[in-house]
């Protein structure tokens, strides 16, 4: 940690004290940029945070409010850094998360390390609309996962996301879209090392393998980020566009031999002879709507794996298990003229039976956009059931967000 914050240190004296040839100072476009004289490097930074209150109650037969809890935290910290390197066809992302939730824990597997990075990739733009990414980056798995954490149209993602995304990964992706009168179709392919993030221990399984397709039958979303994806891959609205927009897209994952829990997340299921090993289908099917303000997106996921519950040599469960089943997300959302935004999501999570029982939660969520995602306050309120239960749970949050 002390290296991290003397490199941090030198890396924004040299940003500040440097490089004035080009500034772009409007909030939430980037503290600070620098392009080279002779327009061979440019480098944006930015940084963003996440503050949250959460409260939390057990409803005993559905009424009686017991066993409360509350909890102020950083939900996420981050400093970002994007541009080109050589040549425009050549971008790069660095993404570095500090809050202890960002961070995770250090284990073995990462060296007794901080796991700081988030992104670290190359994407080379070869000809055309072809590209090709190399580092650590986000699969194209899911789309609620593609979504910023900064530009969700709730304080957080949906539970359909947190038990079943594939998250980010090492390794290589291929992009290409092209067009078909005004449908445009976009594929993606990647092959990764299949443990997540930030691991050093080289490959333990095997690798992991991820396809997916989109269609934007009525045309381009407006908006476009580093990875040249449109307005399809944001929370609400904002955009108001005029005429209907459409996203449909479905995934494939195959991640062979997982020693982990969630794929490439979650806990490495450690037994007597080293790690139970499985390998580990997901497929999801998603889409994102938006008109004038309305904006729907569902999805739906199922992650199967041969040999789901961890065991030993011997056969004797070691009580690790991989989270396997299916669920559904649906949420829409209405934006006002005033930027304040009325929302509603539904998520039904259905594990096998080995796993857990099924559960649903139902969300309502206010948003009031001050600058957009770059400067927000959030709230939802969200009832949970319990299938086969009378009790139930409920879950209030306020957060603000602030992107530089």
């Amino acid at each position: 940690m002390k290296h991290f914050g003397f490199a941090l240190a030198f890396l924004t004296i040299t940003v500040f004290g440097f490089a004035q040839t080009k500034i772009a100072n409007k909030f939430g476009k980037g503290l600070y940029y620098v392009m080279a004289e002779d327009s061979s490097f440019k480098m944006k930074f930015g940084a963003r945070f996440q503050s949250l209150y959460i409260g939390e109650w057990d409803l005993i037969d559905g009424a009686d409010a017991q066993n409360g809890s509350s909890n102020f935290l950083i939900r996420r910290s981050r400093l970002k850094f994007d541009g080109f390197a050589f040549s425009p066809n050549l971008i790069y992302k660095l993404e570095i998360g500090l809050s202890n939730r960002d961070i995770g824990k250090v284990s073995s597997y990462t060296n007794q390390a901080p796991n700081m990075i988030l992104d670290a990739a190359l994407k080379w733009n070869i000809f055309g609309n072809f590209s090709i990414w190399g580092g650590q980056t986000k699969l194209p798995g899911n789309r609620e996962r593609f979504i910023s954490s900064g530009n969700l149209q709730f304080v957080d993602r949906s539970l359909l996301n947190s038990k079943y995304n594939i998250d980010r990964d090492i390794g290589i992706q291929l992009h290409n879209h092209f067009s078909i009168g005004q449908v445009i179709i976009s594929e993606a392919f990647a092959f990764s090392q299949g443990e997540g993030r930030n691991i050093t221990v080289g490959n333990i399984g095997g690798y992991e393998y991820t396809g997916r397709i989109e269609i934007l039958p009525f045309g381009a979303f407006s908006g476009k980020d580093y990875a040249g994806r449109g307005d399809e891959y944001v929370g609400s609205s904002l955009k108001r566009d005029e005429t209907p927009k459409l996203a449909i897209a479905a995934t494939y994952d195959y991640n062979q031999g997982s020693p982990k829990t969630r794929g490439n997340l979650g806990n490495f299921m450690a037994n007597d002879i080293g790690h139970h090993e499985t390998d580990i289908q997901t497929i999801f099917v998603d889409m994102m709507f938006k008109f004038k303000g309305l904006s729907m997106m569902a999805e739906y996921a199922n992650k199967q794996a041969n040999d789901p519950l961890a065991k030993n040599s011997d056969g004797t469960e070691t009580g690790d298990k991989v989270y396997v089943g299916q669920g559904v997300n649906v949420q829409l959302g209405y934006l006002l003229k005033n930027n304040l935004e009325i929302a509603a999501r539904y998520t039904s999570i259905t594990p096998e039976t080995a796993i857990g029982n099924p559960f649903s939660q139902y969300t309502l969520g206010i948003s009031k956009y001050i600058v957009g995602h770059k400067l927000k306050v959030q709230g939802d309120v969200s009832y949970n059931t319990f299938n086969g239960s009378k009790d139930t749970g409920l879950m209030t949050r306020l957060q603000f967000d602030i992107h530089f």
